[in-house]
């Protein structure tokens, strides 16, 4: 059984307690080098699809949390550890504004046309409208990891208790409450939401991906992405990675040491599922679902049956994030910054570009005809084609 260096294991009876502070002290892989599986060296590719970088905006490091930008009416929000958020147009890169939260955050950003939405210090909820300017601010039950959901009119936090809470996107007010499930065993990880069709769809922990009503948090439908298996408590970990995604009737999410699956969004009904080990989720165009494995490689399977469509495996053990379709490739950023482009059809690669040197954690956003990608030092780099 491989770990990744990001994954921290902690008992759940610990996370409820006193939240994930000291996971790396807990973590029994920390300090243990892996000669074995040493990041591949880049070689030197025959580049047919020319990238530039368009701008470049300093917001601030991403400590040891996973900080993903969001896009809303041609603007881009970005959030950093030390309490930075700003909002940056898409088109120039300019500032239109940045603040300080008052506060460190863990995660972020969460946003839509009423509100942006971060994730504080020991579980706070903050609420800043467009401009900039504090709405409102609550406490959740314990740290928050995943960037709040936010659309049609309501907030969607999960803390790393497992306890999922929906609040009033313009009062703060809190409309309902739902505590899961924890395994004995979970990862340090960010799993997402999306809020689509009168529900929110969370990941979770243990494998798991529920559907719950916005109205009352009622569960709507529950799916299995990965199952638990093995005979210890670090073999049946297989908590979901990353944020469910949404394409037409599908939802598609991963989870470590299971599958990368697609469901029906209605009922959740098992679409298919392909064996897969990721900690990072996985992006979905008209034709494939791509998923980058714990190993380093870079899967594509078709949309319709899942069969296997090719598996790019020259960038192994470099740490990558989530792929996503972009143009006629698909876009994954790695440990060192880099951003490599394959082709949709075959895996083969197409391009490469150079960031700050740093990791790129969260899966690169698609806005229009830019790739926004935040670095874990702190850059925001907005790509294109030339």
């Amino acid at each position: 059984m491989q770990f990744s260096a990001k994954l921290l294991l902690a008992s759940s009876a610990f996370l409820a307690l006193s939240g994930c502070s000291a996971l790396s002290s807990l973590n029994p892989f920390s300090g243990r080098s892996d000669t074995k599986n040493q990041p591949a060296v880049l070689t030197e590719i025959k580049s047919t699809m020319a990238v530039k970088s368009s701008w470049t905006v300093a917001v601030g490091g991403a400590g040891n949390y996973v900080f993903s930008p969001v896009s809303v009416a041609q603007n881009v929000y970005v959030a950093a550890a030390d309490g930075t958020l700003a909002r940056i147009e898409l088109a120039t890169g300019r500032v239109v504004w940045r603040i300080n939260a008052g506060m460190r955050l863990t995660a972020g950003v969460g946003a839509d046309a009423d509100a942006v939405v971060v994730a504080g210090e020991k579980g706070q909820i903050l609420a800043f409208d467009l401009d900039g300017k504090l709405l409102w601010k609550k406490q959740s039950t314990n740290e928050i990891l995943s960037a709040p959901a936010v659309g049609q009119g309501v907030v969607v936090v999960r803390s790393i208790d497992n306890q999922v809470s929906a609040y009033d996107v313009k009062s703060g007010e809190r409309k309902w409450s739902v505590e899961r499930p924890l395994p004995p065993l979970t990862l340090r990880l960010a799993p997402g939401i999306v809020i689509v069709e009168q529900q929110a769809v969370v990941a979770l922990p243990g494998g798991r991906m529920a559907a719950l009503a916005l109205n009352n948090g009622g569960v709507r439908w529950e799916a299995t992405v990965g199952e638990p298996k093995g005979a210890t408590e670090l073999e049946r970990v297989a908590d979901v990675s990353g944020a469910p995604v949404v394409l037409g009737r599908d939802i598609c999410a991963s989870s470590y040491q299971g599958r990368v699956a697609c469901f029906d969004l209605g009922t959740g009904a098992l679409r298919w599922g392909k064996a897969l080990s990721s900690d990072v989720g996985v992006s979905v165009d008209e034709r494939f679902v791509f998923a980058a494995d714990v190993s380093g490689a870079v899967n594509a399977y078709a949309r319709n049956g899942g069969a296997s469509a090719w598996r790019n495996d020259k960038l192994s053990y470099r740490r990558l994030s989530a792929p996503v379709s972009y143009d006629r490739a698909v876009a994954v950023g790695d440990m060192a910054g880099y951003v490599h482009f394959l082709s949709r059809e075959d895996g083969s690669f197409i391009g490469r570009i150079a960031t700050d040197g740093s990791q790129i954690v969260a899966a690169p956003l698609v806005v229009d005809t830019k790739l926004i990608v935040q670095t874990k030092s702190g850059s925001v780099v907005a790509l294109a084609t030339e």
